[in-house]
């Protein structure tokens, strides 16, 4: 597209006729029409700037500099890295791990540590880097070690499908789900967890209905017989397999069994209290709270869901909550506020996400798209103009 027509888009877009646009800079109506036709052409460097600053975007958006950004590009690839490592088979297949040392329990046991607390962190480029090699050698470690080499091979598989849901591949990420389920058969604990990434891969294939019975299956399968005599561990994973059931219901227009669902995790959670992380959860009342908001905006319902986000934001135990879960919120927060069409506040609490964790709104499709949806509003801040046109949704 030529630079005068990208000119005119862009103008139309602020709204703003040839001829506020021809004062602003500083120049005639005659000049812009012009410019917008081909006419006149855009030598000086300056005079680009001077128009991008007028119309709240990037100098290199109106030089058409617009190819895919980098992050979708490094997302495609690591996504396609990943699926080749699924594909391999090497332990069925008695494929030779080659020199690939087998590594041994504890130290598996570290690498999917780290490899959690990085995801946390919503540093998905890392995580993307670190899932091929991750999964692959917990493979080995586990036909090395049957029983104890058990625990890192499912927390490998379910570090990998939440990484791929947050990329937007729920196909995939069903495929590492099920994995981690079927390595997960007989252990009560490492099911209930591995069914937390199934209740996140369903939602997100549109298999809301299908959802909520598995997740309630899940939950009362790992639930105490008295809920007070139960251990912290067990009410963490009942309670944030409740809240997966509850997001499907309000996924599929149940709002009655959502808030019933919610309001009994959220009973668990005050016995198990904020600050914890068992079973990779961060189950706890600020994050039963921060359900109920993305509950809420689930079911349509901005004002519910911009009271709750107000009142978690205010816990304690918000500063508690890892980055990239904070980041999460947030993003469901900016739906909310775009539902109640609040434009000012959808873009405030977007650049706080981006801010607390960049990935969560670089590399998920999600977040991209309701970025996308607050820079068309002409209310849009220019960060928000200007971030929009680094990731190529202008």
């Amino acid at each position: 597209m030529p630079v005068g027509r990208r000119v005119a888009y862009w103008r139309g877009r602020r709204k703003l006729s040839q001829q506020v646009f021809a004062d602003r800079l500083g120049k005639s109506k005659s000049w812009v029409d012009k410019v917008e036709r081909g006419v006149r052409s855009l030598d000086k460097l300056s005079t680009l700037q001077e128009i991008a600053t007028v119309l709240r975007i990037d100098t290199a958006v109106l030089l058409g500099r617009d190819a895919e950004p980098v992050e979708v590009t490094d997302r495609v690839e690591g996504v396609d890295r990943i699926r080749a490592a699924l594909s391999r088979y090497e332990i069925p297949l008695g494929r030779p791990a080659g020199r690939r040392p087998v590594l041994p329990v504890d130290r598996m046991l570290r690498e999917v540590g780290h490899a959690w607390a990085t995801f946390q962190y919503a540093r998905y480029p890392q995580v993307i880097d670190l899932a091929p090699d991750l999964f692959t050698n917990a493979q080995h470690t586990h036909a090395e070690a049957p029983v104890t080499g058990r625990v890192p091979l499912v927390e490998a598989y379910r570090i990998t499908a939440a990484l791929l849901v947050k990329l937007g591949d729920a196909e995939l990420a069903w495929l590492a789900t099920d994995r981690a389920m079927l390595a997960a058969t007989g252990d009560r604990d490492l099911v209930a967890a591995a069914a937390v990434q199934l209740g996140q891969v369903l939602r997100a294939s549109g298999r809301a209905r299908e959802a909520k019975p598995v997740m309630l299956a899940a939950a009362y399968r790992i639930a105490p017989p008295v809920i007070e005599y139960g251990t912290p561990s067990e009410l963490s994973l009942c309670g944030t397999l409740l809240v997966q059931a509850a997001l499907a219901a309000a996924q599929y227009g149940n709002e009655p069994a959502a808030t019933e669902l919610i309001d009994e995790a959220a009973s668990m959670a005050e016995r198990v209290g904020d600050g914890h992380d068992y079973h990779r959860t961060v189950f706890g009342p600020t994050a039963v709270d921060l359900a109920r908001v993305a509950v809420a905006v689930e079911s349509g319902d901005a004002r519910d869901a911009i009271a709750w986000h107000e009142k978690a934001t205010k816990r304690r135990g918000w500063r508690w909550i890892p980055p990239g879960h904070r980041a999460a919120h947030l993003l469901d927060a900016a739906r909310a506020y775009l539902h109640a069409d609040d434009a000012t506040n959808a873009a405030r609490v977007l650049i706080e996400a981006e801010r607390t964790a960049p990935a969560e709104i670089r590399h998920r499709p999600a977040a991209r798209n309701v970025l996308a949806e607050i820079a068309r509003d002409p209310r849009a801040p220019t960060t928000i103009t200007q971030l929009a046109a680094t990731l190529g949704l202008g």
